[in-house]
């Protein structure tokens, strides 16, 4: 199959290479050159602009880290709304149901579809191509993408037939992984402070009804070690909880706990964490504790 793909950073690039490795036809359109530079190497075929995407590919994958960035490659002077070719978007970005509505209105009436797909797993399963893929739309418009998007993990999951089923469903994963992290954080500094080994404590955690996302993935990769470069930086995931918190609220269902997270997170991104990598929350929770997490890995 022939597509293009705008946005190819810490996610976009992994899932690129995964098309590519399926023998897929891919053009491709970044702003950050050098992030376009290993797949232009594998014979991806380079756009100009946004709008030159869309004038040369029916189906086109969106993955960039912000709202404003995506209403502006969509919609703005030079956007894919402007092109010729393009039938299908597909959007892998957490971006909030009322975002996907205004996309898929304005795409609507230029004749283009909207898939809905976000994914979680970060750049770890985007690499190794262990993504959870969350998907809904047209039944039809679902399937024509399906050999494409199930290259990116080993669970596809169908939210539902209306673009925005799927932002709600990742949306809740999400909270659920910011909350794990910013209570994994207090825990762990907590154990070490008090004496404990943190190898132990993730060994009993993870063998345990403690465990989660962050004991089994983030603390052994990018906390223990010490290198807090998991791969996404803070913003994304204070973005992510906003949009899950204001959905929240939108339904009338409490939300304390997730806020509870957000001030976490929130004091961090004030002391100048915005663009550090999320795991780096355990650093902030360690100055106020006045203890450091020893590194055993």
């Amino acid at each position: 199959m022939e597509a293009g793909y705008l946005g190819v950073g810490a996610m976009g690039q992994p899932m690129a290479h995964k098309l590519l490795d399926a023998g897929h036809v891919l053009t491709i359109y970044d702003i950050n050159e050098a992030a376009m530079g290993p797949l232009l190497e594998r014979q991806a075929r380079r756009a100009t602009s946004p709008r030159d995407l869309a004038d040369r590919c029916e189906i086109v994958f969106v993955s960039l880290p912000t709202l404003a960035a995506f209403r502006e490659v969509a919609f703005g002077a030079d956007g894919l709304a402007k092109g010729a070719v393009m039938k299908l978007l597909v959007n892998t970005c957490t971006v909030g149901v009322p975002f996907v509505r205004e996309i898929e209105q304005g795409m609507s009436a230029r004749g283009v579809m909207v898939v809905d797909c976000p994914i979680s797993g970060g750049p770890p399963g985007a690499r190794a191509g262990t993504l959870s893929v969350m998907v809904s739309g047209d039944p039809a418009a679902i399937e024509r993408v399906r050999p494409l998007i199930s290259l990116w993990g080993r669970a596809l999951t169908i939210a539902g037939d209306k673009p925005g089923a799927a932002q709600v469903l990742k949306l809740t994963n999400n909270i659920l992984s910011a909350v794990s992290l910013a209570a994994t954080a207090e825990a762990f500094v907590m154990g070490a402070k008090g004496g404990l080994d943190p190898e132990v404590m993730l060994a009993a955690i993870n063998a345990g009804s403690g465990r989660n996302s962050a004991t089994q993935d983030k603390f052994p990769r990018s906390v223990l070690t010490r290198s807090f470069d998991y791969g996404a930086e803070m913003h994304i995931l204070m973005k992510d909880i906003d949009l899950a918190i204001a959905q929240g609220e939108e339904l009338g269902v409490p939300m304390w706990v997730c806020e509870a997270a957000r001030l976490v997170f929130k004091h961090a991104m004030h002391k100048g964490a915005a663009k550090e990598d999320l795991t780096a929350i355990v650093k902030y929770i360690e100055r106020g504790a006045g203890f450091e997490i020893p590194k055993t890995r």
